[in-house]
């Protein structure tokens, strides 16, 4: 005598075979009486929805998918029905959470059915096309309303709203100062000393030359410390692909070397510099060798920004902040928060070098800059050693 699980079992393997068989008449009986007694699961209550909508009984197969997604609001099947159901009716907007519930749900789900499989590609299709088809009427609607393409701001939060780009956060390393807005790359317009920066263009250049032809150490960005943990996951640990030449590092001069850049110094004299005692400004020709990487990382406290001022830039050099890409142009210098993730990438058979240099936040008053200078100098007096801007 069969037992009552071995009843079930049967019950919806032949539920199975009829819907696979066209038959779903017989299909929805079978599942009907698993129903009943009490023990069907949330693919039963989406086989039984299925063999509904086959029979174009629509309100007993909303009622069976709101059964199966409410003892599973994961079950794939279900998720991708109701998103169907809700395209059909005229309801795309309220059917794209459901196919985003379903591509999270077969994302995490491991060994899926090739039926299943299939499903999740359909519901990827389906978000895809109705979010390019809502993209495509805010975007009419803006314009119609003299609202497009709108300040680069609102440009992006809509490519954020529709899913192209990520949204990017400062994540500090090691300090975080609160109230203080996540921009990526700074316009240009908050920094009118940039102009002036770039018409010394040709005279920094001409110290980095002279520097290069006489062969002058750059030695690797990343180094092992006896203070420090060794950071042996590091791809460009002690690696000269990524390399640098320091005028100015922990915020001083750097004896043998500021000397020989004069007109590059003098260039900077006058700037906003993040000046912390022991810690900031660092100026530096960052070299970075061809076919060469530097992987997404953020910098270690959000009170100061990093300028960049390109010197030799072949091209295919770009520097990704957040899910904006730029170009190094050489003479043509940015700003930009290095606690946002960022990373470059030398894609020629050239070295590009740049210019780096750091300064403060335009936003912190100069009563908190006084105030993180002293925090900072506060936490180097507690005792010696650690990474450079490790609290």
């Amino acid at each position: 005598m069969e037992s009552p699980s071995d009843q079930m079992r049967a019950l919806v393997e032949a539920a199975a075979a009829a819907l696979q068989a066209g038959d779903a008449g017989s299909a929805r009986a079978h599942f009907e009486r698993i129903v009943a007694s009490g023990q069907a699961n949330a693919g039963v209550l989406a086989g039984l929805a299925l063999a509904c909508q086959s029979l174009k009984d629509e309100p007993a197969m909303l009622a069976a998918l709101e059964r199966a997604l409410a003892i599973d609001p994961h079950n794939i099947r279900a998720l991708v029905m109701k998103g169907d159901h809700l395209v059909a009716t005229g309801a795309s907007r309220s059917a794209i959470a459901f196919y985003a519930a379903a591509l999270r749900a077969a994302a995490e789900a491991k060994g899926l059915p090739p039926g299943i499989v299939q499903l999740a590609r359909h519901a990827e299709d389906m978000h895809r096309r109705i979010n390019a088809e809502l993209e495509n009427h805010i975007r009419t609607q803006l314009a119609g309303a003299g609202h497009a393409p709108g300040s680069p701001r609102f440009a992006q939060s809509i490519e954020m709203l529709m899913g192209k780009k990520q949204r990017y956060v400062q994540e500090p390393r090691a300090y975080f100062f609160p109230g203080l807005a996540d921009i990526q790359f700074f316009p240009r317009e908050s920094f009118p000393w940039l102009a002036s920066l770039e018409a010394a263009t040709p005279q920094i250049t001409a110290e980095l030359e002279q520097l290069l032809a006489t062969d002058q150490k750059f030695e690797p960005y990343i180094q092992q410390s006896a203070d420090a943990p060794t950071r042996l996951g590091h791809p460009l640990l002690n690696d000269a692909a990524w390399s640098a030449f320091f005028l100015w590092k922990d915020g001083a001069p750097v004896p043998g070397s500021a000397e020989r850049c004069p007109k590059t110094l003098a260039a900077l004299a006058q700037l906003p510099l993040c000046r912390i005692p022991g810690r900031t400004p660092s100026i530096l020709f960052s070299r970075l060798a061809p076919g060469a990487c530097i992987p997404p990382h953020t910098g270690f406290l959000n009170t100061r920004l990093i300028c960049h001022l390109p010197l030799i830039v072949p091209p295919g050099c770009v520097l990704r902040v957040g899910n904006e890409q730029r170009e190094w142009r050489a003479g043509e210098a940015w700003v930009f928060d290095d606690t946002i993730e960022h990373e470059a990438m030398n894609r020629s058979d050239q070295s590009r070098v740049v210019l780096i240099f750091d300064i403060w936040r335009p936003e912190l008053t100069d009563g908190e800059r006084e105030q993180v200078t002293a925090l900072l100098t506060a936490i180097d007096s507690f005792s010696r050693g650690g990474e450079t801007w490790s609290v």
